[in-house]
């Protein structure tokens, strides 16, 4: 049977939210795409009185992508940005692994050919920014997960959140580790979440 590792990639193999940091770029290189803004601001405010989805939400969030130069965004975006991968991810020795992240696919692939990323599940989108299905966060994650892999066996999981990612510390045989501050942090999964 075939070990893996699973990281996630936002705050655990970099030290910021991709996906956020993304849209910030694009507002300052690409203001014109404020016009967007009214609309984020309105399903931001219906998501906050849970009217609406975390991943409808998430829809919004990328309806520029149609009014920027992606490609040559994207590759100026981790021009600047991939210095900043945690040096433990580049120096561990890494077993087979997936990365698998809430963040657009079109802004992961880029860092994922220059990291030679083993294999990488993330949110799936249209070229217009659209999700395509549901957000890759919590519970998806390990669904996506057992979609894409079989007869494995899940060894070491890495990320920050304990609370957004106890579906896949769930899916460790060997270690769990929490990244605080760009340091590992081991734990029991048992121990942690009382299961």
């Amino acid at each position: 049977m075939e070990e893996i590792d699973i990281y996630d990639f936002d705050k655990t193999i970099v030290p910021f939210d991709s996906g956020s940091l993304f849209v910030l770029y694009c507002v300052v290189h690409y203001p014109w795409i404020l016009i967007c803004l009214p609309i984020i601001s309105v399903t931001g405010l219906l998501k906050l009185l849970k009217i609406i989805s975390f991943t409808t939400f998430k829809r919004s969030c990328f309806m520029f992508v149609p009014l920027i130069p992606l490609e040559k965004a994207v590759k100026k975006f981790w021009d600047k940005h991939e210095h900043e991968v945690y040096k433990w991810f580049l120096e561990k020795d890494k077993r087979n692994y997936v990365v698998i992240s809430a963040s657009p696919d079109f802004l992961l692939k880029d860092i994922a050919e220059r990291l030679s990323f083993n294999n990488l599940i993330c949110t799936r989108h249209n070229k217009k920014g659209i999700i395509i299905g549901e957000n890759c966060r919590g519970e998806e994650k390990v669904l996506r997960f057992e979609k894409e892999f079989h007869n494995v066996k899940v060894i070491d999981v890495f990320s920050d959140s304990l609370y957004h990612d106890k579906p896949i510390f769930s899916l460790a045989t060997g270690q769990c580790y929490q990244i605080v501050e760009g340091e590992l942090v081991p734990f029991d999964f048992k121990e942690k979440y009382g299961e």
